[in-house]
């Protein structure tokens, strides 16, 4: 799976053919026609992979003593330093032009929602251990997607070359820790 979902990272899902990927795997494509029916399904297994990484390495990241930090804290400044780095994210990219497929759009959703139920989980224990309050009040949901759309942001900008390692670094933490620490919603939101 890691050389599928790099496959298709590189090239996209369009320009990825199933002899690139066998070519690349070291297999005949009839091969890869016995883990998977097709090429969409090779793609859906991709996104799938995408998350299973990010939240591997996540839990390995949690499972080491903490440092004075919260849990989200410490992802926060984790992903400052590294994320991206992998470019595994192109292939998000890759499936948001491909949403008039209903299963595509289907495995993008799933992985959206469960990064964003991840990110609140860590965001929501963070602001109840730390007392933190920011007068911007914002609330869980809505500050668990900003901090994908902070994620989806520094990728673009690694992508059109406007921001190098340091800027991206920097837009993560500072306006990361603003979402983290900008709690007072009800219950429930």
């Amino acid at each position: 799976m890691p050389v599928v979902a790099q496959a298709f990272a590189e090239m996209g899902y369009r320009r990825t053919t199933t002899a690139d990927l066998a070519r690349r795997c070291g297999v005949r494509e009839n091969i890869l026609y016995r883990l998977w029916p097709d090429k969409k399904a090779m793609f859906v297994a991709a996104i799938d992979y995408m998350f299973d990484v990010s939240v591997e390495s996540w839990e390995e990241l949690l499972q080491q003593p903490a440092k004075g930090h919260s849990t989200a804290r410490r992802l926060l400044d984790h992903e400052a330093s590294h994320h991206g780095e992998l470019g595994l994210y192109r292939i998000v990219f890759a499936g948001l032009s491909e949403t008039d497929d209903p299963e595509i759009r289907r495995a993008l959703a799933r992985m959206y929602e469960h990064f964003q139920k991840f990110i609140r989980q860590q965001i929501e224990a963070h602001r109840s251990d730390s007392q933190a309050s920011n007068s911007a009040k914002v609330g869980l949901a809505s500050a668990a997607w900003a901090v994908i759309g902070l994620g989806t942001v520094a990728n673009i900008g690694r992508e059109l070359g406007l921001l190098d390692d340091s800027d991206r670094r920097r837009l993560m933490e500072q306006a990361g820790r603003c979402l983290l620490d900008a709690g007072g919603e009800k219950k429930g939101e």
